[in-house]
């Protein structure tokens, strides 16, 4: 019985390792349940058995790349007492971050209204939790609370970081100093 389970255990990780590489090389869109068992050598009603639809596949797969790649902690980030400072902190950790992650998540983003809502959703309540952790000290309040809210989410997004450093040629470091400047200059520090 204990064999039998590590076969399946190790057949839905094949399957699971196939969906996410080829979710970072051509992304969801292109991903096709016969590619996926090609991949991981197994026939389509394999993938079916393990995985019955696409919302259990992109699960298990989301969860397994956010294993490999876990995000920068956002407890730690509250630990650092200025905002300012908090912000740069955090900009720090989510570009080095990035440089791993931005393969698979432009991707995502770019094919985001294909994959199931989910996935939209969960990116969208990781960023109102990153913005409201690094925010609240500000103490910003109205428009101007608005503004730093904006000018956050685009400083730790990482289509930001792709198009000052991936695109752009600047170093981490000198993408931070300009991203926490602008937050600094929106919360009128």
């Amino acid at each position: 019985m204990r064999a039998r389970q590590e076969n399946v255990d190790q057949t839905r990780l094949r399957i699971t390792e196939a969906t996410m590489q080829l979710h970072e090389e051509v992304g969801p869109a292109a991903t096709t349940v016969s590619a996926i068992a090609e991949l991981a050598g197994v026939t389509r009603l394999t993938v079916y058995r393990h995985f019955p639809d696409d919302d259990a596949l992109v699960a298990a797969c989301s969860a397994h790349w956010r294993a490999l790649h876990p995000r920068p902690d956002v407890a730690a980030w509250e630990e650092v007492a200025d905002p300012v400072e908090r912000v740069r902190v955090a900009l720090g950790q989510t570009y080095r971050w990035a440089r791993e992650a931005v393969p698979m998540l432009s991707k995502i983003y770019r094919d985001l209204d294909q994959m199931p809502a989910f996935v939209a959703a969960g990116l969208a309540e990781d960023e109102r939790t990153r913005v409201g952790a690094l925010a609240r000290d500000f103490r910003a309040r109205g428009r101007a609370a608005r503004r730093l809210e904006a000018v956050l989410a685009h400083a730790l997004d990482v289509r930001t970081w792709q198009s000052l450093c991936g695109d752009g040629g600047l170093r981490d470091e000198e993408a931070v100093a300009l991203m926490t400047g602008l937050v600094a200059a929106a919360a009128g520090r």
